[in-house]
């Protein structure tokens, strides 16, 4: 949340809020605390994802109420497409390399240091910096326009 802009609508304590509400109802038998952090990254991921989905159906005209909400709920649709990239992305790097998924997911959603994601995945903070490195790379690549359009124009 703070890579978002300043007045950025769904605030750090919603979001909070939304994933302890979920791993409240989930019966979940916690191993560690780094079991636990990495529960709580994936859940915040996946609220982040659900908002913008969400966003981008309500902006193309699906759905559409009148209803009273809380400002602090909302996703600005500028950054919805980015996150949808990202999270799609992210599914296809899991499917290489999983590790350097849960350090992009661990880093960039939960907000963790190279010294706490290593001490949750039970490797190096060199490690996890390298594995970040590598992601970060292979995520460009993923997302970039240049190769969304090429694969565009191959289907």
């Amino acid at each position: 949340m703070r890579r978002e802009r300043a007045n950025h609508t769904l605030q750090p304590t919603a979001l909070i809020n939304e994933a302890y509400i979920r791993l409240a109802d989930a019966s979940i038998d916690w191993e560690s605390r780094a079991h636990f952090i990495q529960i709580a990254a994936t859940a915040m991921r996946r609220i982040l994802v659900d908002h913008a989905r969400a966003h981008l159906a309500e902006v193309r005209g699906g759905n559409m109420q009148q209803v009273e909400w809380d400002e602090a709920l909302g996703v600005p649709s500028a950054r919805s497409p980015e996150l949808i990239a990202l999270d799609d992305a992210l599914r296809r790097l899991e499917a290489v390399n999983a590790r350097q998924a849960k350090v992009v997911e661990l880093h960039y959603i939960g907000g963790l240091s190279f010294e706490e994601i290593g001490s949750v995945l039970a490797i190096s903070p060199r490690t996890a910096k390298r594995d970040w490195a590598m992601a970060r790379l292979w995520l460009f690549r993923e997302i970039s326009p240049a190769s969304q359009s090429t694969e565009n124009s191959a289907q």
